[in-house]
């Protein structure tokens, strides 16, 4: 199997504002982070050009991460103000808003390495999905320096 891993990193940009809604600390307030992700893709052989996957490719993937995190209020499916701020965004506005199954840095991994496990790479990728196992290992979500979560595919 071979191995390789795409970062966006913090210098796109990506901020985001969310909250733990259930936290008994200040993070179930609105706080935010320049969001950084690192893709680490698997293929059982490379491509005619030794690749596991041809980076160019993933530009369609940068402009989703940019319209799912860039400048957004991501809210959990189950914060109880999902409906209060929704309303705050649609009179003043603000960082317009996603609703995600879940926040942090866990959530927002898990949400990345689902879009991309499902039809993206398929869409993009399709002769190498079929014919080299073109595949997401895992997705990394890093707030900053000294915090980030993974999600993995299940071995």
């Amino acid at each position: 199997m071979y191995l390789v891993t795409k970062t966006y990193g913090h210098e796109l940009g990506l901020s985001s504002c969310f909250r733990q809604p259930l936290a008994e600390s200040h993070c179930r307030e609105l706080h935010g982070y320049p969001l950084s992700f690192k893709l680490t893709f698997a293929a059982d052989q490379l491509c005619r050009n030794n690749w596991v996957l041809n980076f160019g490719g993933l530009k369609p993937l940068k402009a989703w991460l940019c319209e799912n995190f860039d400048h957004r209020t991501i809210l959990a499916q189950s914060d109880p103000l999902a409906l209060d701020l929704a309303l705050i965004y649609q009179r003043y506005g603000f960082a317009p808003i996603n609703v995600l199954p879940f926040v942090g840095c866990e959530g927002f991994a898990k949400f990345v390495f689902d879009y991309v496990d499902g039809d993206f790479l398929t869409e993009h990728f399709p002769l190498d999905c079929d014919i080299r196992g073109l595949r997401i290992e895992e997705v990394e979500c890093r707030e900053h320096a000294g915090n980030s979560a993974i999600y993995r595919r299940n071995a």
